[in-house]
């Protein structure tokens, strides 16, 4: 991993758990200052408890105002060089029985709430000599599965965004990237396996099985391994790597 610069701040949207807390961690680890931002203050304070962040911001990424508020209160403790934009929420059904609030539920969460957040670090990011930008994305934002088209078009949105503002900030030293990782052992991915087992009739091993048998590797994805990606897109070494959406997926594509 190349190092980071002295004494970051990053900010973890979705931190107080799964891919998000072991991306807080690792780069705790580094010698990053971590604030994670969440919608359950509880489970934020366990992460800083457990030594994978430093500060709190409770907000819905989802609500522009309060996020807002959230991020420019973290800020005015220490200005923003690294963004992790990984808030995200996942639903599945069929599409002709996915109706527009489901659309808009997956695009809100997952998709503006990237915009939101980028929005709100942008303008002080760009001005500083290091920036770093990184949104979890998913393999769905680069290939397509069936039952979640909501969610699966809300990443390809975010893959999309990561690509045109990369370009944008290209004259900076802000890089833009956007990792996916496959079916990642999370409790998100645990709520998926609940629901095959709910509507198949499987048991917990043939639905984990069911999953990951979209990765070549016949596994899920540790979130571990998602982190250590991330840390590698922050480390000044890292510089000339922007504009891209790396699979973190066991060869999955």
């Amino acid at each position: 991993m190349s190092a980071l610069p002295q004494s970051p701040h990053a900010l973890v949207t979705g931190g107080g758990r799964g891919i998000g807390r072991a991306i807080a961690a690792a780069l705790v680890d580094a010698g990053t200052t971590v604030t994670v931002l969440g919608r359950n203050g509880a489970t934020l304070e366990e992460a800083i408890k457990a030594g994978a962040a430093h500060f709190a911001a409770v907000a819905d990424v989802s609500d522009e105002a309060s996020l807002n508020a959230a991020i420019k209160k973290a800020s005015a403790r220490q200005p923003i060089d690294i963004l992790i934009a990984n808030a995200g929420s996942a639903e599945s059904a069929p599409f002709v029985k996915s109706d527009s609030a489901l659309f808009a539920r997956m695009m809100d969460v997952n998709f503006m709430g990237v915009v939101h957040a980028v929005r709100a670090v942008l303008p002080g990011m760009k001005d500083r000599p290091y920036g770093r930008i990184v949104a979890v994305a998913s393999t769905a934002g680069l290939k397509g599965y069936a039952y979640v088209s909501a969610y699966t078009a809300a990443k390809h949105a975010v893959v999309g965004l990561v690509r045109s503002l990369a370009l944008e900030m290209a004259g900076s030293n802000v890089t833009v990237n956007a990792v996916c990782p496959g079916f990642t052992d999370t409790d998100l991915v645990a709520g998926s396996i609940d629901n095959i087992m709910k509507k198949t009739g499987r048991s917990r091993e043939q639905a984990i099985a069911d999953l990951a048998r979209h990765n070549p590797q016949g596994r899920l994805i540790t979130p571990q391994e998602v982190a250590d990606a991330v840390l590698w897109l922050c480390g000044e070494g890292a510089g000339a790597i922007t504009g891209q959406a790396i699979a973190v997926a066991g060869g999955e594509i």
